[in-house]
């Protein structure tokens, strides 16, 4: 079990990590979701022994490991920037960690072969690593990760420097390989998506804090709090804020929503409300109880499957993200509709009031 106790990372006069404690047991699988410069790196680093918290404490098993060097540790790292060596086979690459621990040659074949049948790599064990796709270096670089048998294994958004189709390849395929491992992995990624893919827990980061850490479905459909709700949605969180009096929500722009099962028990008073863009619709019939709102088209974005359409309504801007090719002139009138049983509520501190029943 790796724990960290009210950590805390200081840099000169900036605070990087924030009294942060997490529980992370044997064979589990942990997301680090957040932005870029949230403190996903220098949480790892803190945990492989690469740098020393400022304040609290890692133990590992019940015992400190604050001081210890990284190579007395039982950790592996991968980074986005996958690294191999380009002289050596992939055969030796995976090897390396163990001929540095002076194991005899049966044992190192035995656990290369394992790691290479783990990652699919049989077929590539004598190729040399710029002989390989992108995504068979990167899985040569967590099979050397994983072939050192470590307690703790860190991935740095491994997959990020990979093209579309990779990426779905091995998000894919990590879950299957985390679940045979038994080591506690770790992995830190800026997607949502990312993280709901691979599932296990996610811890959620802004500015060196966690602001909240549970089963990943569970942080994803309960957000304690807006900063963790913002964090958890890609493309942005819709927002706007309305007073609630009575049985209905009321915002400045005069817009009149029903207090849903939901958001009926709270008490009156200014709450900001928010939701996810895949339940901004376009037509009134996706939602039961639509409610309709006048808008105008920001831009749309086309991927193919998908489009995201930006929009300006009366409470600020907007963004829909909707299955098909949608698209719209810049400036076009549109219709889009809201479902009142779909809105997180958040009250005037920020955290959740009210979370809606439907996911």
């Amino acid at each position: 079990m790796l724990e960290l106790r009210q950590v805390g990372k200081t840099v000169g006069a900036e605070r990087h990590i924030d009294d942060v404690s997490l529980t992370f047991e044997h064979g589990s699988l942990n997301v680090l979701l957040g932005p870029t410069r949230a403190g996903k790196t220098t949480l790892m680093r803190l945990m492989a022994g690469l740098d020393r918290p400022t304040s609290g404490d890692i133990l590992i098993d019940g015992t400190s490991v604050v001081g210890m060097p990284v190579q007395k540790r039982s950790v592996a790292m991968v980074y986005q920037q996958f690294i191999n060596y380009p002289t050596l086979s992939v055969f030796e690459n995976i090897a390396s960690p163990l001929r540095v621990q002076g194991l005899d040659r049966a044992t190192i074949e035995r656990r290369v072969g394992a790691a290479a049948e783990l990652l699919r790599l049989e077929p590539y064990l004598q190729r040399r690593p710029l002989e390989l796709s992108g995504g068979q270096q990167q899985r040569t670089a967590l099979a050397r990760a994983i072939v050192k048998d470590a307690g703790l294994v860190l991935l740095d958004e491994p997959l990020a420097n990979l093209d579309y189709k990779l990426r779905e390849d091995l998000r894919a395929e990590l879950p299957r390989v985390f679940a045979e491992s038994g080591a506690i992995f770790v992995y830190a990624t800026t997607e949502p998506i990312e993280a709901l893919l691979l599932g296990g827990s996610t811890a959620t980061l802004a500015e060196g804090r966690v602001t909240q850490f549970g089963r990943t479905i569970d942080v994803f459909s309960a957000p304690a709090d807006l900063v963790t709700a913002r964090t958890f949605s890609d493309p942005p969180l819709n927002e706007f804020t309305a007073t609630k009096q009575g049985d209905v929500l009321r915002d400045s722009s005069g817009m009149t929503i029903p207090a849903a099962r939901h958001v009926g028990g709270l008490a009156d008073g200014v709450y900001t409300l928010a939701f996810r863009p895949h339940h901004l619709f376009l037509e009134r019939d996706a939602a039961a109880e639509a409610i309709v709102v006048p808008a105008s088209v920001a831009v749309s974005e086309l991927t193919g499957s998908e489009s995201f359409v930006h929009v300006d309504a009366p409470a600020g801007r907007w963004v829909a993200l909707a299955p098909g090719v949608r698209a719209f002139a810049a400036g076009a009138a549109i219709d889009v509709f809201i479902d009142p049983e779909r809105l997180f509520v958040f009250d005037s501190s920020g955290r959740l009031a009210a979370a809606p029943a439907k996911g």
